[in-house]
């Protein structure tokens, strides 16, 4: 694994059985991901995976504050009965795709 995707280790998962409310999470993770590549915090969601994980999407921050800025945006943003959060972790490396 690559150190840079290493660095990207504070995840969050949520679930959503919508598709439109997922594609607005991944962009709002790569608004959230203010430093580094932010495109990889929504490595690994794509349509198949959020698919097999049962409507899940785990998204991968730098930092603990980027982390909470995408929940508190999202919160913001999108109407709570459309998402939800699942968990979150402080050791779950991204992976390069």
């Amino acid at each position: 694994m690559s150190t840079l995707h290493t660095t990207y280790k504070y995840s969050v998962t949520v679930h959503s059985e919508d598709l439109a409310v997922v594609n607005c999470l991944r962009a709002l993770s790569q608004f959230s991901q203010k430093k580094g590549n932010n495109r990889i915090p929504w490595g690994g969601t794509k349509d198949e995976d959020w698919k097999r994980d049962g409507s899940r999407i785990t998204f991968r921050f730098t930092t603990t504050e980027y982390r909470a800025g995408f929940l508190a945006t999202a919160k913001r943003l999108l109407p709570q009965q459309l998402w939800s959060f699942v968990q979150q972790s402080d050791n779950d490396p991204a992976k390069p795709q």
